[in-house]
């Protein structure tokens, strides 16, 4: 055991400490407290580079996966992309007192639903150290502790930005405690924060499916979930063809490391002739490997395009490579029976110049985002305009979709009278 329990819950202690003095901060504090993290990050770029290195010569040598060592890895590019999304977060409306609703009742007592931190946020997470800043820019400007639990696999990574992080709260004078790194680098730690329930107010974690499942599983703290993200392309019968090729190569092969890239085509037949030549031609260029179904695999080898039988482990496959599952359905209906079986609830495309069929596929698919003539690659924070994002949430209670500031709140009601008393 690398760290007791104890040293989990002093953590979070520090953490409903620092969430109380969070609650009375300005916006212009908060925001100003961003600007210099932001700052800090991009002078401190060097350092964070040489111990990023760390974890990617580490994940190197243990074999990971390149897609996973693509998410890991810092740049100087990167980092400063980093730092502009907290700069980004430093400009939207601050959430915290937003009247969710008011009015006044028969007797006179006048009644408002305001927004208020959630108070101490924890997020556990995988090899992403942008997620490190991301989550602690948006719990602050929230006006919430965080508390950070990454992949041992980006543990340099994280102990660098946190501590930087730290260093430019204390420089504007708000508690460091508002942004902590949970200690420990095994799996006890994280039951130790999974159960820190009085503590903790809720749990957010993001990566793999297996990760999430413990969190949801075994957690006494409740849980927002995040999904993995089984994304969808359904080219319909009266799609046009140049669109559908576009958005299905950026939507599947602009970044496959992401849980928003397109892990399934599927495509009506009576387009299927015209559509899959030049398809697989976009996609053998792109480098894309076809697991289909007999249609598929014929058009693949027609094209000359790498491709294999698909199985039901490709159609639930969250890939993270150059790999798509696919096949031919005989109408819309069989396109959402497909969805629903297999999606993860995150995001569904349709391209299609039906309005009736846009509609159909919009009120037959249960996820979070449906794009209608648009990438996958779209349901994001950063693209829905809401800053930098804490995860991407595929329950349905709390939040769903992209999770912004607004997500990352609760809310009191505020209940105003002149000496009323209830007869």
């Amino acid at each position: 055991m690398d760290v007791d329990r104890e040293e989990v819950l002093d953590c979070a202690r520090r953490a409903r400490v620092a969430a109380g003095s969070l609650r009375q901060l300005t916006r212009q504090q908060k925001d100003h407290a961003l600007r210099v993290m932001a700052d800090y990050l991009v002078a401190a770029t060097d350092s964070l580079v040489e111990a990023n290195a760390i974890d990617v010569a580490r994940a190197t040598a243990d074999g990971i996966s390149p897609a996973i060592i693509d998410r890991l890895t810092l740049t100087p590019s990167r980092i400063a992309d980093i730092a502009d999304a907290l700069r980004e977060v430093a400009e939207l409306p601050d959430p915290i007192g937003e009247v969710i609703r008011g009015y006044t009742v028969p007797n006179g007592l006048e009644i408002r639903q305001i927004r208020v931190p959630l108070g101490v946020v924890g997020m556990i997470y995988e090899a992403r150290p942008n997620v490190t800043v991301d989550a602690a820019g948006l719990s602050l400007k929230s006006g919430n502790a965080a508390l950070l639990r990454g992949s041992s696999s980006a543990d340099s990574s994280n102990r660098a930005l946190v501590n930087v992080m730290r260093s430019a709260l204390a420089s504007v004078g708000i508690v460091e405690d508002a942004v902590q790194l949970v200690p420990g680098v095994t799996h006890e730690s994280v039951k130790f924060l999974m159960t820190a329930r009085g503590l903790v107010d809720v749990l957010i974690p993001r990566g793999g499916e297996g990760l999430i499942r413990t969190v949801v599983e075994g957690s006494t703290v409740p849980v927002i979930e995040t999904g993995v993200g089984n994304c969808h392309v359904y080219v319909d019968a009266d799609a046009d063809i140049d669109k559908a090729i576009r958005i299905l190569i950026n939507s599947k092969a602009q970044r496959v490391s992401v849980c928003n890239a397109a892990e399934t085509l599927l495509v009506h037949r009576d387009i299927a002739a015209t559509f899959l030549p030049v398809a697989m031609a976009a996609m053998g260029e792109a480098g894309i490997t076809v697991h289909g179904d007999a249609a598929m695999m014929s058009a693949a080898q027609a094209a000359g395009v790498p491709n294999a039988a698909a199985t039901d482990e490709d159609w639930a496959a969250e890939y993270y490579s150059l790999d798509i599952a696919a096949r031919v359905v005989d109408s819309l209906d069989e396109a959402l029976a497909h969805i629903a079986r297999w999606s993860s609830g995150h995001t569904e495309a349709i391209i299609t110049d039906s309005q009736s069929a846009a509609r159909a596929f919009v009120a037959g698919v249960d996820s979070a985002a449906v794009m209608i003539n648009a990438s996958t690659r779209f349901t994001d924070g950063g693209e829905f305009g809401f800053g930098a994002e804490i995860g991407i949430s595929t329950q349905k209670l709390h939040a769903r979709g992209p999770m912004g500031l607004a997500e990352l709140t609760t809310s009191t009601y505020v209940v105003t009278g002149d000496g009323h008393i209830r007869g």
